[in-house]
């Protein structure tokens, strides 16, 4: 094989068409590079340049452009990575020799295939250009199609070995590593993981034909058990004759049974209808004593009637004297209290005297020695001081007077500023309020739901969502988020009033979900909201029109819209929506709840907040609750939000008239306290000197004081004997008045005793007539409710007792006619339950015999012949296949020994081919390749060692040495695998001068001889390489700093 391998490499370098080889290469904006053409020879291409000018670049581009993935290259992981900083896209051109008989579709491309791949940002296309430049293809399966035609495999590192792939394969002295560039260079691994999925799809094809042969033999059993229903069907069916005979008397049984209970029906009728005659006399009896009572009642009312008149006036006399005395009596009282008053007050004027005597005494003995002329001289002092000390106290009286004035204005000016600071109050915190209704209506208008409980509901449904495998169903709520006013917003605030809190409802469908929801309350902190069980499968709910209120004004049903049916019907079955009728205001109200009567109504709710209902004659009117929330059903909140925002500044403009007014009122409350305290300040200094003044007079005075009080103690005393007269005639008065008042009672005694019986008597006859009125309708409700309804439902019973006794009898006439029953002679031996039970015991025995033999003889032969022709060819069809997969495995064993067979020849040509190309250097060496371990170890002897120690591990030579036997390895590979171009980055790695001369010539002489076209990239010096019409040297550029 190797000399045939390398026979056709000879002769392939000799006579090549160079199809598939690489003419140009064209990059803009790819990595380092804004604009690069580099044109390659066919045969040797060297390209040098300093690290960093972008000849690793190049290679990169190649893979890119022959459909490499990003992270394949190992320069990148998104293709955008290769995008020069910067810019906003990348392009790679590749133009592709397409000549000789090897040609890819010569007849649309031409001579030259153009592959352009341009990457940005977001996307990336491959289009194929014939040599003029125009589109022919750009599909990724005709790139695919060109790439197999050619046999270019980018990712075979002996077609492009990359700088990575480079120095991982001369540093790796891993047997393993080894082997998987082996394998995957020579395509061992392809062909590997084909037969392995080949052998994988052949097990799953005879574990699924084994399955179905498995399946028949159900099929095959039933074919037995059918042959055994055909044995004993002759059984079932005499059974079955028994049973229909059977059926027959059981039928004309009923019909006996149903004559025997019309008889007994007609019994029970005639013995209740025995009791409507004493039932009616009880009735008669109770309505003729009713009478006399009414009449007894009439001509008590007469008596009690003549008795009020004449006891009246007595009453209104009595009523008079009454009054009377008690106001005698009260005057008596008052004169009494008042005569101890002055008698107390006479006391203490007394010992006021005593007191004021012992003074005189002692002031008159002074006086003794005064002259007549001092004691006018006194006198006119005494006469002085009463004058001063009358205009100081008027002064005083007056200064207390503005003093007073000025108070009470410092207390109204205070009176208005508390109700300025409570209106400031009351405005601000109106404010607050309104202000937190914009927040509540800006939230409402960014999330609805927020509307029907605020943040808790969120969290709620976010609960709801982490938790919605805990429930059956996905719950339904808030209910006020599911519904929406049909004709605007007119009838919010009714609407809301009418559901209330079931606008914060949840729907669940079972009493499970509902524990589930409570639970997700719970770790939401929002647990104040009702929840509904009603079963979501329910369809919507049709209510006819008679059920609806007979009225024009709308219902809370029918301005509400929702296209989820649960939603409507729990509107109709919790919240009688339905039911409730809404009105514009108060009066309209009140006209329709209680004075229009209209059938089918529950409710009436007005636009001001009202509640409105009757219940019997009870009417009840329910106050607007100030608590209530008003505006969540509303369609948009922005006008009600710059409603609310003008409010907002109508009461800051209040605000700020009520703090000026409170401004101008402390002014004046400033100036008034000043005011006062200069007042206060004088009347102080005026009492002063009218208390020295007064003590002075009072000093003057107390030698008269004496006289004066003996004259005033007199006229007290008078007073009271006039006081003691007045009561005297007082007590008289009222002995008088009681006199009187006890002989008209006494006269009017037996008028009134006489009054009194007679009103006894006429409530003893009502409550009579109220008993018998009782007793009445007692019978009358034993007659209507008891006896009538009896008799009714007998009637009705033995109406429906006929009626099934003309459907027994025409049931038991279809199943046969009753002279066969009676041609049979046992009617009388047997009941219906014994025949039933007979019945019952035979049908058992013939589902028991029967259950499996239900067919027919001749169904059941047919069955049988079916299936039969059916399990032969399934058995026909399950052996074709087993043919055909053992024939499969056959050619995939030999299959199998081609390619061991092939693996081990291209062990031995490897090691050839190795040592053939170590032997230019005066070395020799061995490959070992071992399949079942999946290891390749390098054996090399140096010629200077006289040991002739083989080194298994090339890590332990120098690194030329190592290098040159790792390139040697690689060319023995080249040699085994055919490909239009192959490329080499930095495969001199590591050598030493003499090392880099032996490789670069062995590389050349073998590139030269192979026949492919050949890239090498080096940042080392090639000037030592030999020219050649053959081989194409290009520096690049140097890297910009």
């Amino acid at each position: 094989m190797s000399s045939s391998r390398v026979f056709s490499g000879q002769m392939y370098g000799a006579q090549r068409s160079g199809a598939g080889t690489i003419r140009r290469i064209r990059l803009e904006n790819f990595m380092c590079h804004n604009s690069l053409e580099i044109e390659l020879g066919e045969w040797v291409n060297f390209i040098t340049g300093q690290n960093g000018s972008g000849k690793s670049a190049i290679l990169t581009a190649l893979c890119i452009a022959f459909g490499c993935r990003a992270r394949e290259t190992q320069r990148a992981s998104k293709l955008k990575e290769f995008i020069k900083t910067g810019c906003s896209y990348a392009t790679v051109q590749v133009d592709i020799k397409n000549e000789g008989v090897d040609s890819f579709k010569p007849e649309i491309f031409g001579d030259t295939i153009i592959i352009e791949r341009r990457i940005s940002d977001t996307t990336s296309s491959t289009v194929l250009k014939d040599r003029q430049g125009r589109k022919v293809a750009s599909r990724k399966e005709d790139l695919r199609e060109l790439v197999e035609h050619f046999n270019i495999d980018v990712e075979n590192p002996c077609v492009i070995m990359s700088q990575d792939k480079s120095r991982e394969f001369l540093h790796s002295g891993n047997d393993r590593d080894k082997f998987k560039f082996f394998f995957k260079a020579t395509l061992l691994q392809q062909v590997d993981e084909l037969l392995q999925s080949i052998i994988k799809q052949l097990k799953d094809a005879c574990a699924l034909v084994d399955e179905l042969e498995k399946l028949i033999r159900p099929a095959q059993l039933e074919l037995s058990e059918l042959q055994e229903k055909i044995e004993n069907i002759k059984r079932v069916e005499q059974i079955s004759q028994e049973v229909q005979l059977l059926r027959k008397k059981l039928a004309w049984s009923l019909v006996y049974d149903e004559d025997k209970r019309l008889q007994e029906q007609s019994k029970n009728i005639e013995t209740l209808k025995k009791r409507i005659p004493t039932c009616q006399a009880k009735i008669d009896s109770t309505l003729d004593k009713l009478e006399k009572l009414l009449e007894r009642l009439s001509k008590k009312k007469v008596q009690v009637a003549s008795l009020v008149e004449k006891t009246s006036e007595v009453k209104r006399k009595k009523d008079e004297l009454w009054d009377a005395l008690c106001s005698a009596r009260k005057e008596k009282l008052e004169l009494e209290e008042e005569h101890r008053r002055g008698t107390k007050q006479i006391r203490k004027m007394r010992n006021d005297v005593r007191r004021l005597e012992e003074q005189a005494r002692d002031i008159q003995d002074k006086h003794i020695r005064n002259t007549q002329a001092e004691e006018s001289e006194i006198e006119e002092q005494i006469k002085e001081l009463e004058y001063a000390v009358d205009n100081v106290q008027s002064l005083l009286s007056s200064l207390k007077d503005e003093e007073n004035t000025l108070s009470e204005q410092i207390s109204a000016e205070m009176d208005a500023m508390k109700k300025i600071n409570d209106e400031i109050n009351y405005y601000e915190r109106k404010q607050r309020e309104v202000h937190h209704q914009i927040c509540e209506l800006r939230l409402h208008q960014t999330n609805k739901v927020t509307a029907f409980g605020g943040d808790g509901v969120l969290r709620l449904l976010r609960e709801i969502e982490r938790h919605h495998k805990a429930f059956s169903m996905p719950p339904i709520g808030p209910i006020g988020a599911h519904v929406t006013l049909v004709n605007g917003d007119t009838w919010v605030p009714a609407v809301e009033r009418a559901i209330g809190k079931m606008l914060n409802a949840f729907i669940v469908t079972n009493s499970e979900d509902a524990c589930a929801l409570r639970k997700c309350a719970r770790e939401a902190r929002y647990n104040f909201f009702p929840i509904v069980i009603q079963r979501f499968s329910r369809p919507r709910l049709i209510i006819p029109n008679h059920s609806l209120p007979q009225t024009s004004h709308p219902t809370t049903l029918s301005v509400l819209h929702s296209d989820n049916p649960t939603i409507y019907n729990v509107l109709v079955d919790v919240c009688k929506a339905e039911r409730q009728v809404l009105v514009k205001d108060y009066n309209m109200g009140r006209a329709v709840a209680f004075d229009q009567r209209i059938p089918n109504m529950l409710e009436v709710f007005t636009l001001d907040g009202f509640k409105m209902f009757s219940r019997g004659s009870v009417q009840t009117v329910l106050p607007i609750n100030k608590n209530l929330k008003i505006g969540r059903l509303r369609g948009s909140f922005g006008d009600q939000v710059k409603e609310f925002e003008s409010h907002v500044s109508n009461i800051q403009q209040d605000i700020d008239q009520c703090k000026s007014r409170k401004r101008e009122l402390e002014k004046k409350v400033q100036d008034f306290n000043r005011k006062l305290d200069n007042k206060k300040k004088r009347r102080l200094d005026v009492e002063r000197e009218f208390m020295a003044k007064r003590m002075k007079l009072q000093d003057m005075q107390k030698s008269h004081a004496v006289d004066d009080g003996k004259m005033v103690i007199n006229k007290k005393e008078a007073l009271l004997e006039t006081l003691k007269d007045r009561i005297n005639e007082a007590e008289e008065k009222a002995r008088t008045l009681k006199l009187s008042f006890e002989d008209l009672g006494e006269s009017t005694k037996g008028e009134v005793e006489a009054f009194q019986k007679a009103e006894e008597e006429l409530t003893e006859i009502e409550k009579e007539i109220h008993n018998a009125e009782a007793n009445k309708l007692h019978y009358e409700n034993i007659m209507n409710n008891k006896v009538l309804p009896q008799i009714k439902e007998a009637e009705a019973k033995y109406l429906e007792l006929e009626k099934d006794r003309k459907e027994s009898y025409k049931k038991a006439s279809v199943i046969c006619p009753e002279s066969d029953i009676e041609a049979l002679g046992d009617r009388d031996e047997t009941t219906t339950e014994q025949l039933d039970a007979k019945l019952k015991r035979l049908n058992q025995r013939l589902m028991h015999e029967s259950q499996q033999y239900s067919e027919s003889i001749d169904d059941l032969r047919m069955l049988h012949q079916e299936k039969e022709r059916r399990i032969l060819r399934k058995l026909h069809t399950y052996k074709a296949f087993r043919e055909r997969l053992d024939a499969c495995q056959k050619a995939l064993d030999l299959r199998w020994k081609k390619f061991q067979r092939n693996a081990s020849l291209l062990r031995r040509e490897l090691t050839w081919q190795f040592n053939g190309h170590l032997g230019k250097k005066g070395i020799s060496g061995q490959i070992n390749v071992s399949y079942e371990e999946k290891t390749l170890s390098v054996e090399v002897k140096m010629p200077q060692d006289a040991s002739s120690t083989i080194v298994r591990d090339t890590r332990g030579l120098s690194g030329g040495e190592r290098s040159f036997s790792t390139l040697c390895f690689a060319l023995a590979l080249h040699d085994m695998t055919e490909a239009p171009f192959r490329a080499m980055d930095e495969f001199d790695v590591f050598m030493d001068a003499v090392s880099r001369k032996i490789s670069l010539d062995t590389l050349v002489e073998f590139a030269l001889a192979q026949g492919s076209q050949w890239i090498f990239i080096t940042p080392h010096d090639i000037s030592n390489v030999k020219n050649g019409e053959r081989i194409k040297k290009q520096q690049m550029a140097a890297p910009r700093s």
